[in-house]
């Protein structure tokens, strides 16, 4: 039975003819409305015709930027038509789909429908596309809007499309769908008092994954505050998991009160209780999750932690990770207006008022600062490798579209021109940065299809910090836990199996260049010493191993070949995943192949051990080295196997020490796995190093004769014109030097 009392009392439904006109008369609408007013609700089942048996049946598609928002919104749908999820409303979201064969509303998420654009570009059978929350500026959210811009053009002009922004700044996605009709609906907004709360000391600024404990064990001050101050429900902004829980920790004992942790990894009975009106207060920690892409209901107090997280890239280092950066003027206004959905609330922002005026307008969008290898990927198998056809809001940074080629070109994943190769287009199937793809492909064959989808499973998903940073001793933690973790790497390890049980051997598909070859100009982990050219490159001496030639002893075993144990199947597949983090002991910490130095922690099992497959690291504050944050012990023919496209050998000669040293160097990028002196160099090179010398440590490296000497004096008299035209520069020597100098002639 539909709730229609609970419908009409959704604000959008005043804008929905003027929606209804958009999508006639253009195609395509952008439509405008705060958080909680029912435009990722009430919409898309009146475009699907659920509410009035006079509209025409549809069948609609919602993509959400993320899974937690994807089940809430089908289940609230759901609910509003009296039904179970998958009858008329149904949703799919990596490795689960809960939609029936009369499903007229499918909410996904933007990946889901990457996907299956890429599979049928026509989208047969769909009729409506809304792109929720398309203000975020997630760059799948961008390439799904481009690819469907590109689909109206070519294949379906009747396609209609609705980009829903919960932000005024609409501008550009109107211009973008060709000056389609801006749609605003008035939600219902209280008044919010804003109450400024900086902590009383300066805290330090974020850098990296790193938030201040003192800033966090503000924030839980502030909540406690905020209990008391105010009535109502209280929600909390944090960056991320760990910040929420130990802000959790802090909130302990605090009376009649439940405290609810939200985020994308929590378990779904968590997600449903907050989505729910509840008896007793609660105080709901939350990621951004909570600003527009979820209504918790009851909640009249908001506390702004004020910081955020953003996908950010180090391509010289080769390290991609989130980083906790300042929240944004907009996001700080979606997170206060939560404190009025309902009834007047209250903001407590923890910094200074003069600060907010600092503070960026809008959060920088996923095209400009993440990582952009599945992207390239994701536009090579469109047709368009440079993505200079699509139509983005913003063109995607040049720098960071060259380096993703050249990661794509080194797993096989595109050919010389771009082009996505039969293999690329598998590994962009799989629903996998191309990285791990990659290990995946590779590594099935080898160690066998489970345990490859074990441990890629377990890189997908970076463990809790419980775990450790042994990645072989998580897997173990992860296989016999019975935490929300687990649950979801088994959930995803099933799906990746069922994935890789049909692929093809490696050896029958593309693959890293082998040792001897050159890598790809701008591969990650391409890398020299400074003042160190190779010269004279030369394929492996026969001790080396090639790519598809692994010594029997090592993990990188030839299929059919006695089955590794786990640690040796960990270390494999992790160094085939991120081959330029392959990393040697040498002078008390780990030189990794693209020649950034990481250090294991104090008391680590890792810090010892001669190689390592790094597979998450990052830069703490005030350190010069990296940080290895999770890594597993591997040995120097997997770091060869894994690496093949970045192994050389070549006569290197260079000014070192005070001297010309030539050598014959072996080396897998910037970690030399052999030396040996050169007996023979090249004359050219030899004279290059001196000159490189010279250049470093003047003329005092010649052994000059007086006479010698004295020349030079007198030449160099000469050339700063120390006597021009009969008149005396102001530079004059001295006149006993120049006597001594001359006397001597």
């Amino acid at each position: 039975m539909i709730r229609y009392e609970a419908l009409d009392a959704l604000p959008v439904r005043g804008a929905l003819p003027a929606v209804d006109d958009a999508l006639e008369g253009h195609g395509a609408a952008v439509l405008v409305a705060p958080p909680g007013t029912g435009k990722t609700t009430l919409v898309p089942m009146a475009l699907a015709g659920l509410l009035d048996a006079g509209r025409p049946a549809r069948r609609v598609v919602v993509a959400e930027p993320r899974r937690i928002a994807a089940r809430a919104a089908a289940r609230r749908m759901a609910w509003l038509l009296g039904e179970k999820v998958g009858q008329s409303v149904g949703f799919t979201v990596r490795g689960e789909r809960v939609v029936g064969p009369h499903a007229r509303v499918e909410v996904v998420t933007t990946g889901v429908l990457l996907q299956r654009l890429q599979r049928d570009q026509e989208l047969a059978g769909v009729d409506v596309v809304v792109l929720d929350e398309c203000h975020e500026r997630h760059l799948d959210a961008d390439t799904v809007a481009a690819f469907l811009l590109d689909v109206r053009a070519a294949l379906r002009p009747e396609l209609r499309l609705v980009a829903a922004s919960a932000t005024t700044d609409a501008g550009g996605w109107a211009r973008l769908l060709g000056d389609a009709p801006v749609v605003e609906a008035e939600g219902v907004a209280y008044p919010v008092e804003t109450v400024w709360a900086p902590p009383a000391r300066p805290v330090r600024p974020p850098h990296g994954m790193r938030v201040d404990p003192a800033l966090l064990t503000h924030v839980a001050s502030t909540v406690r505050r905020a209990l008391a101050e105010r009535s109502g429900d209280v929600l909390c902004f944090l960056p991320g998991v760990g910040e929420i829980a130990r802000v959790a920790g802090q909130l302990g004992g605090i009376g009649d009160v439940d405290v609810l942790q939200v985020h994308g990894r929590a378990p779904a009975a968590v997600q449903d209780a907050v989505l729910t009106v509840a008896v007793r207060r609660r105080v709901v920690l939350s990621t951004s999750v909570a600003e527009s892409s979820l209504t918790v209901p009851g909640v009249r107090v908001v506390v702004d932690s004020g910081l955020a997280r953003e996908p950010r890239v180090d391509h010289a280092r080769g390290l991609s990770a989130l980083a906790t950066v300042r929240a944004s003027q907009a996001a700080g206004r979606q997170r206060a207006g939560r404190a009025g959905r309902e009834a007047p609330g209250t903001v407590y922002r923890c910094w200074a008022e003069a600060e907010d005026a600092r503070l960026t307008r809008f959060p920088a969008p996923e095209i400009k600062v993440a990582d952009l290898t599945a992207f390239a990927l994701q536009a090579a198998c469109w047709g368009d490798p440079g993505a200079t056809g699509l139509a983005l809001l913003d063109p995607p940074p040049s720098g960071a579209m060259a380096a993703a080629r050249a990661v794509l070109s080194a797993v096989g994943a595109v050919d010389a021109a771009g082009r996505a190769t039969d293999r690329g287009v598998r590994m962009s199937r799989l629903g996998l940065h191309p990285r791990l793809a990659r290990a995946l492909l590779d590594a099935t064959p080898l160690v066998g299809a489970a345990r490859a989808a074990d441990v890629v499973a377990l890189l997908s998903e970076e463990p809790p910090r419980e775990y450790g940073d042994d990645l072989a001793a998580a897997w173990r933690t992860a296989r016999r836990g019975g935490d929300a973790y687990a649950a979801r790497w088994r959930a995803e390890s099933r799906r990746l199996r069922s994935s890789a049980a049909g692929l093809a051997p490696a050896s029958t598909s593309a693959s890293a260049p082998a040792p001897g070859q050159t890598p790809p100009s701008g591969y990650p982990g391409q890398a020299s010493p400074s003042g160190s050219p190779s010269v004279t490159s030369s394929p492996p001496s026969s001790g080396a191993s090639p790519a598809s030639s692994v010594s029997p002893s090592s993990p990188g075993l030839r299929a059919g070949e006695a089955e590794p144990g786990d640690d040796r199947v960990v270390g494999l597949v992790a160094a085939l995943a991120f081959p330029e983090r392959d990393a040697h002991l040498r002078g008390g910490s780990h030189l990794m192949v693209n020649g950034t130095r990481a250090d294991a922690g104090e008391g680590s099992v890792l810090r010892g051990a001669p190689w390592l497959a790094v597979a998450v690291a990052d830069r703490p504050v005030g350190r010069g080295h990296a940080r290895v944050r999770l890594a597993a012990v591997i040995d120097e023919p997997t770091a060869r196997r894994a690496a093949a496209g970045l192994y050389g050998e070549g006569d290197e000669v260079h000014w070192a020490g005070g001297d010309v040293v030539a050598r014959r160097v072996e080396r897998l990028g910037a970690v030399e796995l052999a030396v040996r002196p050169l007996r023979k160099a090249d004359p050219g090179l030899v004279r290059e190093a001196l000159l490189e010398g010279l250049r470093e440590e003047g003329f005092g490296l010649l052994r000059w004769s007086p006479d010698a000497e004295v020349l030079r004096l007198r030449l160099a008299f000469l050339r700063r014109g120390w006597v021009t035209r009969g008149r005396t520069s102001p530079e004059r020597p001295s006149t006993r030097a120049w006597r001594s100098g001359w006397s001597r002639s």
